[in-house]
């Protein structure tokens, strides 16, 4: 809900407007603001200013976090180098580092309209033609593999992080995050991370990785196309065949098994209309170059890797530090996530032999 500064947490309304006021071009007060649905790791918000120009703000947590995560301007510089680029994305409008504004540091972009497709319930709501859903499924090959063949020096993002050894740093980054905030014992993890160090592919270039590339973190436009593609706080150089991978877990067909128990909600592709895995790999390759074919490495890395990041949600929210109190059968959701992401991991890394 919209509201004042005791009704938003994670928001002191008169130095966050007085800020606006001075910092966002033409912003002027009084400014509402609404604690948006989604993002469960960074906070975000709509503000609108007193002529109804809708802005965008991102902030961490309340509360502790992991050290290398959260950084607000990171974020912030990461959307600003590949706006000037053909990947699609909220304008940078800017970033406060001042603690004193707000208790954080966040940053501002421009409102982009559109639907943000993070079940099949809503592609069936907003494009019940299945030429709409092809052209999305088109849109999202296409930006990723623009973002792929992006330079990075071009764009201002060659120092961004290293670019060799992708996926033994990741594997170390997220055994650690596993570790730091599990909340219980879950030998699945163990056994996954063990295979996927054992069978580290070379890598083979370096390019752009988006990190948490899915519909549900695009904003999709009347016109059946990508307006944006949200939340880059896990973003980094290396292996980009990463994204890949990821996008294949989340690319099901109709009536297709739901290995990983994703709760209540499907995942947008099973409403049907969509090109397969095997199609879409094969336009991505044509546009790429890249050889797709040992993706199924990358689809076991990511559900290894999507159960830690779940892991360090479920985490926070017993901690209390992201803005709601959470229902017990919410955070069993997360839970049940965790353990069915470890173990279709698993199962692949047992497929390998």
């Amino acid at each position: 809900m919209a509201g004042a500064a005791e009704d938003i947490v994670g928001i002191r309304a008169d130095s966050v407007g007085e800020w606006f006021t001075q910092n966002i071009d033409g912003a002027r007060g009084p400014f509402t603001f609404e604690q948006l649905a989604g993002g469960h790791s960074n906070l975000t918000y709509k503000v609108t200013d007193g002529a109804g120009v809708p802005y965008v703000l991102r902030r961490p947590p309340t509360g502790s976090v992991l050290a290398t995560a959260h950084d607000m301007a990171r974020e912030h510089r990461i959307i600003s180098a590949v706006g000037t680029t053909s990947v699609p994305v909220a304008p940078a409008l800017g970033l406060c580092t001042d603690p004193e504004v707000n208790d954080a540091p966040f940053y501002v972009m421009g409102f982009v309209g559109g639907v943000v497709l993070d079940g099949a319930e809503k592609v069936e709501a907003f494009f019940p033609g299945g030429e709409q859903r092809g052209s999305i499924g088109d849109s999202v090959i296409e930006v990723m593999a623009a973002l792929h063949n992006a330079d990075p020096d071009t764009c201002g993002l060659g120092d961004l992080g290293r670019r060799d050894a992708y996926l033994e740093r990741q594997l170390k980054r997220w055994r650690t995050q596993w570790e730091n905030s599990r909340t219980r014992d879950l030998p699945a993890m163990e056994q996954v991370a063990d295979g996927l160090q054992a069978h580290i592919p070379p890598q083979v270039g370096s390019g752009i990785v988006h990190g948490d590339y899915r519909l549900g973190n695009m904003m999709i436009g009347a016109d059946a196309r990508i307006a944006a593609v949200l939340d880059w706080e896990l973003c980094t150089l290396g292996d980009v065949m990463a994204d890949v991978g990821f996008i294949m877990n989340n690319w099901a067909a109709p009536g297709e098994p739901q290995i990983t128990t994703r709760g209540l909600v499907m995942p947008p592709t099973e409403a049907g209309g969509f090109c397969s895995r095997d199609e879409f790999l094969a336009r991505y390759q044509d546009l790429t170059g890249r050889d797709v074919s040992n993706v199924d490495y990358y689809r076991a890395f990511q559900y290894w890797r999507l159960a830690a990041i779940i892991e360090g949600v479920l985490s926070r929210y017993l901690k209390g530090v992201m803005g709601a109190a959470q229902a017990e059968t919410e955070t069993e959701v997360f839970r049940t996530q965790v353990e069915g992401l470890a173990n279709a991991a698993l199962d692949l890394i047992r497929a390998w032999g």
